[in-house]
C-alpha cells in the first residue's frame, strides 16, 4: 500500500516521488510534500543545497567544484579547495567562510559540493 498523497490536480493514485517532488504520471503534475507542521505554520524552512542537490548546514566542509576569480583581487581560488566551518546566511551569497590563504569570502552554494 503506498503511502503516498493522492494527485491535488487530478486525484490519481499512481503518484511517485523523485528527488524531494512527488509526481503525477497522469497528468505531469509536480509539487512538494508538506508536513503537516509545515501545513499548520504556512511557512517552510529553507534548505541551502550544494550543486549536486546535497543538503548543506552550518559547520560543514565543503570542496570548491570551479575556479573561482575574487573580486577586485588577482588571486584565483583553485577547483578542489576545502573549505571547513562554513555559515549558511540569506541572499545571493549563501555561504559565508574563511578560506585559508585568502581570508573572509562569501560563495554561492552552486559553485561547492559537500565534502
Amino acid at each position: 500500500m503506498s503511502t503516498l498523497p493522492p494527485c491535488p490536480h487530478c486525484r490519481s493514485e499512481f503518484t511517485y516521488e523523485d528527488v524531494g517532488l512527488l509526481i503525477c504520471p497522469e497528468c505531469a503534475h509536480e509539487w512538494r510534500r508538506e508536513t503537516a507542521a509545515d501545513a499548520a505554520s504556512g511557512e517552510t524552512a529553507r534548505v541551502w543545497r550544494d550543486a549536486h542537490g546535497t543538503p548543506l548546514s552550518d559547520g560543514d566542509t565543503v570542496t570548491l567544484i570551479k575556479d573561482l576569480k575574487v573580486k577586485g583581487s588577482s588571486l584565483t581560488i583553485k577547483v578542489g579547495t576545502k573549505v571547513k566551518g562554513i555559515r549558511l546566511v540569506e541572499g545571493d551569497h549563501d555561504i559565508d567562510c574563511k578560506i585559508d590563504g585568502v581570508g573572509a569570502m562569501s560563495l554561492k552554494s552552486e559553485f561547492v559540493k559537500k565534502a
